[in-house]
């Protein structure tokens, strides 16, 4: 997924903190931020959902991976309600 944002023009920072993560522009530069303290698939959570909201038609991804990002990404429609941290990446 890092590579994938990477493709799309955003950097990936891992941080420490009281946050949930998410997208944003700093100076310009699109930015992802995770957080660090979190478990792995919550980190991929975060990295999945913003990946689902921005466009990917320029962007080369493998089919597996593709697949297993719309897995992804149909669990974010279907429960809006919980947050990335409740969704587990096999």
């Amino acid at each position: 997924m890092e590579q994938i944002l990477e493709q799309a023009g955003y950097s990936l920072r891992k941080e420490r903190g009281s946050f949930r993560g998410d997208e944003c522009i700093m100076e310009g530069n699109k930015l992802v931020v995770v957080n660090k303290n979190k478990p792995i698939e919550s980190q991929l959570g975060t990295m999945g959902r913003v990946l689902s909201q921005i466009d990917l038609a320029g962007v080369y991804i493998k089919p597996a991976v593709r697949k297993r990002l719309e897995e992804l990404w149909d669990q974010l429609a279907v429960t809006p309600e919980e947050s990335p941290e409740d969704f587990e990446l096999e």
